[in-house]
Formats: structure tokens, sequence, C-alpha cells
């Protein structure tokens, strides 16, 4: 049961390279299927949002297990998408987080630290 899961968000793409951004998503939704049939992550889902005047716009979120998505951010297709991204989007960040009974863990080790 996914006890992580990785955040992958973006602003919007470069002008200029909007339709490089679209066929990246497009493989990248791909790329995540054939993760998931594989059992390399449980599951995903990508996220459009409205306009409301910030800057996170979109974002893909990856759920799985701790070490198997450890293994996924090192796969040379997600290293190298992640470098294409950056090139065509906007405030393109990837970043790791907790989930499911992984929440449970990372508040019991906050609550030690605060003393509750």
């Amino acid at each position: 049961m996914a006890d992580r899961l990785i955040f992958i968000g973006w602003n919007r793409p470069v002008v200029g390279r909007e339709q490089q951004a679209m066929k990246l998503f497009q493989k990248a939704m791909e790329y995540y299927s054939k993760l998931q049939s594989g059992g390399k992550i449980e599951s995903f889902e990508p996220v459009m949002l409205t306009h409301h005047g910030g800057d996170l716009n979109g974002f893909i979120i990856l759920r799985g297990e701790s070490k198997k998505l450890a293994e996924v951010r090192e796969e040379s297709t997600f290293v190298e998408y992640s470098i294409e991204a950056g090139y065509c989007l906007e405030g393109f960040g990837v970043v790791s987080g907790y989930t499911g009974e992984g929440m449970k863990d990372i508040f019991s080790r906050w609550s030690k630290l605060i003393g509750s």
C-alpha cells in the first residue's frame, strides 16, 4: 500500500515551447501508465488547476512504496523527462512526500520532537 509520493509540479509552459511541453506530457502519461502496470508505482493522478493567479498550475502525483519510488526517481526515463520538463516548463519541480501510513510515521516523529 502506498506510503510515499512523488509530487511533480509546474507553472506553465515556457513561451515558444508549448508544443514540446504537450508532447512531453503525453509521453509522461504513457510512462506513468507503464510504471503502474509494471508494479513500480501504485497509482498516478494528473491535475490541472483553474486560473487563480498563483505559480502552481498543474501537477502529477505518483503514489507508491518508498523504495520503489526511490528507484523510479533514478530511472533514466524519469531523469530525462525531468530535465526536459525543466527546459520547457516554468517553475518545474519534483518533491517527495508522505501519504497513507507514511503520514502516520512522519506525524509520530514530529509529535516526539514537539513533546506531544
